[in-house]
């Protein structure tokens, strides 16, 4: 009888020791209190949350599964499904759509030739909606991969941040 190869950990090394630093933050048996970390650093890494990454943060947390499952698709800042190499969140609150969020939405559609929740054909791009990103004064804004924040989004502004994003992806 042949023996069953061992699959590699999802995990690498490297996200295993952001995580351990996270959990330094939290009494031993709080180790839960870092999931919402434990996410963000391995969707930095592998650029979603698949169910085997919610199996191995639950593994690794000493969690159930279905409760790293209900933070990771409770919080949009999660992807639980592959998305494009940039994720540009647009702002649709009340104060953006005040002051031309829903132009520059419309912009970003047209331009990059997708709807929200949507990714372009060259997998660079998936645009999303976002609820309040705190900065409304400085309306429109747009996040990049939930890292990057984007204001007084126009239509020059909007173009050159996406040529930016296109030279970076090549």
């Amino acid at each position: 009888m042949s023996a069953v190869p061992e699959t590699p950990p999802l995990l690498s090394d490297a996200a295993r020791s952001r995580i351990e630093r996270e959990l330094a933050k939290y009494p031993p048996e709080q180790r839960q209190s870092a999931v919402m970390s434990a996410l963000a650093i391995v969707q930095d890494e592998t650029g979603w949350i698949s169910p085997q990454v919610i199996d191995e943060v639950a593994a690794y947390l000493g969690m159930p599964p279905i409760a790293v499952h209900e933070v990771a698709t409770f919080y949009g800042m999660y992807n639980t499904r592959p998305i494009g190499k940039y994720r540009i969140s647009v702002c649709t609150c009340l104060p953006c759509e005040l002051r031309e969020g829903g132009k520059a939405a419309a912009y970003l559609k047209e331009k990059l030739g997708v709807e929200f929740g949507e990714t372009t054909a060259d997998g660079l791009f998936t645009l999303k909606e976002s609820e309040c990103l705190g900065s409304c004064g400085d309306a429109p804004v747009l996040l990049v991969n939930n890292k990057r924040m984007c204001s007084f989004m126009d239509n020059a502004r909007l173009d050159a941040l996406i040529a930016e994003l296109k030279e970076a992806g090549r």
